[in-house]
């Protein structure tokens, strides 16, 4: 958790405001003060790294779904 503390002092003071920066600060602060799981914080930190890259666009259907008809 240090490491990733001073990663972000490090960064441009530019990009240190950017709220996903600001939201991996803030969790790697309440972990270290109250406790917790870590992977939040990783998780956290991930996004903040990864956060230009474009979302995967999800696989086309192989196959259409079936339709059904309502009998009464």
């Amino acid at each position: 958790m240090r490491d990733a503390a001073q990663y972000i002092i490090k960064l441009p003071k530019a990009e240190r405001h950017e709220p996903e920066w600001q939201t991996a600060a803030e969790v790697l602060m309440l972990i270290a003060k109250r406790g917790g799981d870590t992977m939040i914080a990783h998780i956290a930190m991930m996004r903040a790294l990864h956060r230009h890259k474009p979302k995967p666009e999800s696989a086309p259907r192989r196959k259409r779904a079936k339709v059904y008809k309502i009998v009464r």
